[in-house]
């Protein structure tokens, strides 16, 4: 499976590296664009939901990297709820050789 990372960047400065199992972030967020906090969750909470469901259904177990993303984005996001997250970066992850 095609992984991927991003990088947001948080009201309070703070820049936060995500990883997903797929490629459909793409389909929810966009380098460059920023969210509102509530927003951003949304997103990323349907996309990483989106992609461990595909590790689940061709493993048949869910992704513990994308779980952990996921409560990583929620715990910063319940820190600050007011402001915009500012997506800074998407990039494929290199296979392994």
């Amino acid at each position: 499976m095609p992984e991927m990372t991003f990088t947001s960047r948080w009201p309070d400065g703070r820049v936060l590296s995500s990883y997903s199992p797929s490629l459909v972030v793409h389909d929810h967020l966009t380098a460059g664009d920023s969210y509102s906090v509530a927003d951003f969750v949304r997103r990323t909470t349907k996309a990483l939901q989106t992609a461990s469901d595909r590790v689940r259904a061709r493993y048949g177990y869910p992704c513990r990297r994308a779980a952990a993303s996921l409560a990583a984005i929620e715990a910063v996001a319940a820190s600050q709820p007011g402001g915009s997250v500012r997506v800074e970066q998407m990039r494929p992850e290199r296979a392994a050789a």
